[in-house]
């Protein structure tokens, strides 16, 4: 590539992360004015015209820490459990020969196109009346727990695996729980990292289902939390522009690291390495 074309690739890429980023870093500066400026001129804002105040103010009317452990025990819950019974269902749908495998993979494909606001009302009801987890994280995280998605994920990556390392490891003694977490799981890093970030902005986001299964302030996760508060309380503030969007930035803050910090593992990792010739 010539100079001048590596020199147009690199000021293409630079304006689309300016156009990319531009709506985060407006969210972020809207937050901190004293005073609402919503043209684009706010973008560029005075100094003397920022504040915490925001923060302050969204805090006050909620705990953004309670909200914050709440989603985080939702979240995990939600991702242990994605993982868990993902990788398992993955690597038996692709590794291993059992009468009704290609049924019940084409049942998790068929699951996809089941929006889960349909699901809602009687899993209230199977889980609140039946079960009796209302007001509790399990009842939050029970139908949540297994992710469709990322079974066909880890389905995908392991049949992507060379079968001679899986046959090696058979001839040496190894069972399929050690295969899987010896051999498997190293090689499909990138489905892991997938799984947990596609996962992750899921719960993370909903508000829905746990207001439905708690109404007590202390157990709602933060998205909850927020959304009371914008559509009750937000309008009633000196700066309602500032409240929301002091919200939003706590709500996005940590999908936003947690993507930065797993970004560099969205690589495709080398399956045949370990195959010689």
């Amino acid at each position: 590539m010539t100079r001048r074309g590596a020199v147009l690739r690199y000021v293409v890429l630079f304006a689309g992360a300016i156009v990319f980023l531009f709506p985060f870093y407006y969210m972020v500066i809207g937050s901190l004015q004293k005073e609402t400026d919503p043209t684009l001129a706010g973008a560029f804002p005075n100094p003397a015209n920022l504040t915490l105040d925001n923060y302050v103010n969204v805090n006050e009317r909620i705990d953004l820490v309670s909200g914050l452990v709440n989603s985080g025990i939702f979240t995990g819950g939600v991702l242990l459990g994605t993982v868990v019974f993902g990788v398992l269902a993955g690597y038996a749908l692709a590794m291993l020969q059992w009468r009704g495998r290609n049924a019940t993979f084409a049942l998790a494909l068929l699951v996809q196109v089941i929006p889960f606001q349909l699901l809602q009302i009687p899993l209230y009801v199977l889980i609140a009346r039946d079960y009796g987890l209302s007001d509790t994280h399990l009842g939050m995280i029970l139908p949540f727990l297994i992710n469709s998605t990322a079974v066909i994920i880890f389905r995908q990556y392991f049949l992507q695996l060379p079968k001679e390392l899986f046959e090696a490891a058979r001839i040496d003694g190894a069972g399929e729980l050690r295969l899987l977490w010896s051999v498997a799981l190293p090689l499909v890093r990138p489905a892991l990292v997938t799984a947990v970030l596609l996962t992750f902005i899921g719960p993370w986001n909903e508000f829905l289902w746990p207001f439905l299964i708690t109404k007590d302030a202390s157990m709602q996760p933060l998205a909850v939390s927020l959304a009371n508060y914008i559509s009750t309380v937000a309008a009633s503030t000196d700066n309602p522009f500032g409240a929301i969007l002091a919200g939003a930035v706590v709500l996005a803050a940590p999908v936003v690291v947690l993507f930065i910090v797993f970004q560099r593992y969205f690589v495709s990792s080398d399956l045949g390495s370990g195959v010689k010739g």
